[in-house]
């Protein structure tokens, strides 16, 4: 697979022009206190998982290769230290395109991307409340499962892991990862598509007789956001269940946290126009960036690619998140509609968890020529809308990737796909 600079199409005139007539008809309706200050900075004036909300910011450059060369193909090049801030107001249009990348990537060796995100509100509220194990779900390389283990070792919390099928031969990337730091057990497909099932199962096992099993709704839902542990009476072991990709309202908080960080002045700005693009599993990730910029007031748009269901699902989700978000903060969730999400399909659909011909050689490609690497499941989606997007831009609306993560999932494809890893060394640098 090869990114070409391509033609303006309807996909992509539709997202520019922020038009989506031709695919679907959305309105939101929120209730007003979602945009006021005072609750922004109540919601966000908490403790963090994440030291800092920070994260770094490059600046792709594409150009076009001469004929000659690589067929025509397109160049990256990665600005490491780009124009921020008021730059970015001021400074004319680039004669070649560029996106910038949010690095999330970098912010932990194991814990990085959407999963450090959507788990920095929420380990400190199971630490006030004394959570002793944790229980989840994922694939047999889920990244979210590897995240929790990760970050309940440090916390000294015992993480609980099912994950689907059958063990591999050989244990790479995160699974490898969820071995080693938490309880893993395999569980058959049949069983796993039951989740709500599966997960209260195994939280009863944990548990024992004088323990008790946690909602992650009954620890949110306070005033304060937080209850201190020695509020509570001790019990031998304290049991919470975080949902499979932590597919919950306090997953959103993170991310919200980041949208906030993203809009200070030195950094995009409040008043520069932004498109996010995103990769899309479960979908939390694109609907907490969008409620972030909603309640801060952003002109910014999220674009999401949508990886494992139908925009059907895709919308279905972002409605229960929305409402559930709503609800466990104490805002009025009536009249409430998905559409915050601008959700559309990858260039090349697939089933989830396919990688097509070509692609681990683009992924190549792109480390070569700008040091970021990213994956044919996810990451290589978001690229490619964010090549095209800035490719076929108008205006001063400004192409911004978040990179989500799950490098380590490359390991675990390898596996699975060898063929595709024995790559030519000539004709990709």
């Amino acid at each position: 697979m090869k990114l070409q600079i391509l033609p303006r199409n309807s996909a992509i005139s539709s997202i520019i022009s922020g038009s989506f007539a031709n695919n679907f008809h959305f309105q939101v309706v929120l209730n007003h206190n979602l945009t006021n200050d005072e609750f922004v900075s109540k919601l966000l004036g908490r403790r963090w998982g994440l030291s800092s909300p920070d994260a770094k910011i490059n600046q792709i450059m594409i150009s076009k290769q001469k004929e000659e060369q690589l067929n025509g193909d397109i160049y990256f090049h990665n600005i490491t230290q780009p124009c921020l801030g008021e730059d970015i107001m001021t400074k004319k249009k680039q004669s070649s395109s560029s996106f910038y990348v949010v690095r999330d990537d970098l912010l932990h060796p194991l814990v990085n991307g959407n999963k450090a995100r959507k788990l920095d509100a929420l380990f400190p509220l199971l630490e006030d409340n004394a959570v002793t194990d944790v229980v989840t779900c994922g694939g047999c390389q889920s990244a979210h499962a590897a995240a929790v283990a990760v970050s309940c070792a440090e916390r000294g919390i015992k993480s609980h892991l099912l994950l689907r099928g059958e063990e591999p031969e050989t244990l790479t990337g995160y699974n490898l990862v969820s071995k080693l730091y938490g309880n893993v057990v395999y569980v058959p497909r049949s069983a796993y598509a039951k989740r709500d099932d599966m997960l209260s199962r195994h939280a009863e096992s944990v548990v024992g007789r004088d323990g008790s099993i946690i909602k992650l709704a009954d620890i949110i839902m306070s005033s304060s956001f937080k209850t201190a542990a020695s509020d509570r009476p001790f019990k031998s072991r304290k049991v919470a269940i975080i949902n499979e990709g932590a597919g919950d309202a306090v997953a959103l908080l993170g991310v919200i946290r980041l949208i906030k960080q993203l809009s200070e002045n030195h950094l995009f700005g409040k008043k520069q126009n932004l498109q996010i693009v995103v990769d899309a599993g479960t979908g939390t990730t694109a609907v907490g960036l969008a409620l972030g910029a909603l309640s801060l007031g952003l002109p910014w748009k999220v674009t999401a690619v949508m990886l494992a269901d139908k925009i059907d699902g895709y919308r279905k989700k972002e409605q229960n998140l929305i409402s559930e978000f709503l609800e466990t903060f104490t805002l009025s969730s009536s009249g409430v509609n998905a559409g915050l999400v601008r959700w559309v399909e990858r260039s090349l659909p697939r089933k989830f968890g396919n990688v097509l011909k070509g692609e681990v050689e683009e992924c190549q490609k792109i480390a070569r020529q700008t040091g970021i690497l990213v994956d044919p499941i996810y990451t290589l989606a978001a690229w490619d809308l964010a090549t095209r997007l800035s490719q076929n831009g108008e205006g001063d609306s400004r192409v911004v990737m978040l990179h989500t993560g799950g490098t380590l999932g490359m390991f675990g494809l390898a596996q699975r796909y060898r063929p595709y890893f024995q790559m030519r060394q000539d004709g990709v640098d």
